[in-house]
C-alpha cells in the first residue's frame, strides 16, 4: 500500500504531464488533491484501486463544429463541447456556457468541480459541463436562435432526460434555453426533463433564476447562525451583475445586509448607500445595458472603469465573488483580509486562485468554496427535473424552502467533515472530502467502471 501523500503527489504529477496545456483544469486538480489526503489515509482501499486516476479522467469528451449563418448571410463556425465527466451518482448534470473564452480546459475544470458540487446536494446527479466559444453579446435574436439550433442539432445525439441534462451558465439564459429546447423537441419529440433552467412558461422551475445567488447567501446564513450572528447591518462586496450577483444582492437585502458593489467585464460600481437593485435589474435584465448607465441614474455612485471589485480598498465583512473563475488572486485576497472581510462565499466557480483560497484558510477567514456555496443552482435544477417527471410545477415558496434546506445540509456536511478531520472551519477541505466520499463509494459499488 502506498502512503496517501505519496499517492496523491504521484497522480497529480501524472495529470500535469498528460494535461499540461489545460491550466484551469490543473488548477482545479491542485486545489482539490491536497485536501483529500486525510480521507485517503483512512480509506487505503481507494489508493489500492487507483481511484484518483479514475475520477480525474472524464468518462466522455465530445467536441463538434457548430456552423451557423449571420444576419448578413455569411457562414460562421464555432466549436461545441460536452464533457460527461462522472455518472456514478446519476445522469450527467451541468450547464452550457457560451463565451469566447470557452475551451477544453475551462470546461474540464467546470465539469470536474460539478461532480463534487452535485454530490454535496445529496441529489442523484452526476457531473458534466458543456458549451461553445460563441459569444451571444452583440448578436441579434435571430443569430442566437440559428446558432442554438445548429448547436442542439449535434448535442441532441448525446443527451437525454436520463442520460445528460444540460442547463444554462454564462451566456446561456432563458432565451438560449428556449431555442435549444425547441430544437431538441423537434428532433426527439417533447421531453421537458432534458434541459433545466427553462422559462416557467414551459415547465421551468419557479425560483431557478434566483437559486445560485440565494443559495450562496443561505450557506452564509447558516454559518452566521453557528456564530450566533445574522446579516443585520453587515456590508457585503459582490462581483458580477448576472443572475448570480443580482439575486445574491436581493437575498442579502432581504436578510438585512448592505451590498455596495457589482461589476461587469468593463468595470465595477461602488454605491456606498447600497446597490439600487431595481435599477440594476432594469439595466441587466431588461435593457441588457452596461454598468456605465448605472451612474447616470445614481450620480452619488462611483464607476471604476477597467478595474476589479477586489483591487480597491473598501471595508466590508462579507465578500461574494459571483463573476467568473480566477477573479481573486493572492494579492487581492490579502487586501480583502486587511480590509476586514471575515467571510468569502463563492457564487462563481473557482473565482479564487489556489493561493488566495489557501491564504483565506490559513488566516482564519471563513472561506466557502464554490462547489459548496454555489450549489443552489444545480440543486434547484435537480428539483426542476423532479417536477418535470411528476408533470407538476411547485410554488416558488416551496422551491425556496427546499433550497434553504439543501444549503443548510451542505453547510453542515462541510462543517462536520472538517471537524471530523481536525480542521475546524476549513470548509474547502470539508467540501472536497464530503463531495468526494459519496462519489468514491458509488464508484466502488459499481465496480469502478
Amino acid at each position: 500500500m502506498t502512503n496517501a501523500s505519496e499517492y496523491v503527489k504521484k497522480i497529480q504529477e501524472e495529470i500535469h504531464q498528460r494535461n499540461g496545456h489545460e491550466p484551469e483544469f490543473l488548477q482545479a486538480i491542485d486545489e482539490f488533491f491536497p485536501t483529500i489526503v486525510p480521507f485517503l489515509e483512512n480509506h487505503p482501499e481507494y489508493i489500492d484501486h487507483n481511484l484518483l486516476a479514475l475520477v480525474t479522467e472524464p468518462e466522455r469528451v465530445i467536441q463538434f463544429r457548430v456552423p451557423w449563418q449571420d444576419d448578413q448571410g455569411n457562414w460562421q463556425v464555432n466549436r461545441g463541447f460536452r464533457i460527461q465527466f462522472n455518472s456514478a451518482m446519476g445522469p450527467y448534470k451541468g450547464g452550457l456556457r457560451f463565451h469566447p473564452s470557452v475551451n477544453l480546459s475551462i470546461l474540464k475544470f467546470l465539469a470536474f468541480e460539478q461532480i463534487f458540487k452535485n454530490s454535496l446536494t445529496g441529489l442523484p446527479i452526476g457531473g458534466g459541463k458543456g458549451g461553445s466559444d460563441f459569444d451571444p453579446k452583440g448578436k441579434s435574436d435571430a443569430e442566437v436562435m440559428r446558432f442554438c439550433q445548429s448547436f442542439m442539432t449535434e448535442l441532441a445525439k448525446h443527451i437525454g432526460p436520463n442520460t445528460d441534462i444540460p442547463a444554462g451558465d454564462i451566456g446561456v439564459g432563458k432565451r438560449e434555453i428556449g431555442y435549444l429546447y425547441g430544437t431538441y423537441k423537434r428532433l426527439k419529440q417533447y421531453d421537458a426533463g432534458v434541459l433545466t433552467g427553462k422559462p416557467v412558461e414551459f415547465w421551468g422551475s419557479k425560483g431557478r433564476t434566483e437559486a445560485t445567488g440565494y443559495g450562496a447567501v443561505y450557506f452564509v446564513k447558516h454559518l452566521l447562525a453557528d456564530l450566533n450572528e445574522d446579516f443585520t447591518d453587515k456590508v457585503a462586496l459582490v462581483s458580477g451583475s448576472g443572475n448570480v450577483a443580482i439575486y445574491c444582492i436581493e437575498k442579502l437585502y432581504q436578510l438585512g445586509a448592505k451590498p455596495v458593489t457589482c461589476s461587469d467585464s468593463n468595470g465595477f460600481i461602488y454605491d456606498e448607500a447600497g446597490i439600487d437593485l431595481a435599477l440594476l435589474k432594469e439595466l441587466k435584465e431588461v435593457k441588457r445595458a452596461r454598468l456605465t448607465e448605472y451612474v447616470k441614474a445614481r450620480p452619488n455612485a462611483k464607476y471604476y472603469e477597467n478595474q476589479s471589485v477586489w483591487e480597491t480598498d473598501f471595508n466590508a465583512e462579507l465578500a461574494f465573488p459571483c463573476a467568473t473563475q480566477n477573479e481573486i488572486n493572492l494579492e487581492q485576497g490579502q487586501r480583502l483580509v486587511k480590509n476586514g472581510v471575515r467571510i468569502v462565499a463563492e457564487g462563481a466557480n473557482m473565482p479564487s486562485s489556489v493561493e488566495a483560497a489557501e491564504y483565506f484558510v490559513e488566516n482564519k477567514v471563513y472561506y466557502c468554496p464554490g462547489k459548496a456555496a454555489n450549489a443552489g443552482g444545480v440543486a434547484v435544477s435537480a428539483l426542476e427535473m423532479s417536477q418535470n417527471s411528476q408533470r407538476l410545477q411547485w410554488d416558488k415558496e416551496e422551491v425556496d424552502v427546499q433550497l434553504d434546506k439543501i444549503m443548510k445540509n451542505i453547510y453542515e456536511n462541510c462543517r462536520d467533515t472538517a471537524l471530523l478531520h481536525d480542521q475546524k472551519d476549513n470548509f474547502m477541505l470539508g467540501a472536497n472530502i464530503a463531495g468526494f466520499a459519496r462519489v468514491a463509494e458509488a464508484m466502488e459499488i459499481q465496480g469502478l467502471v
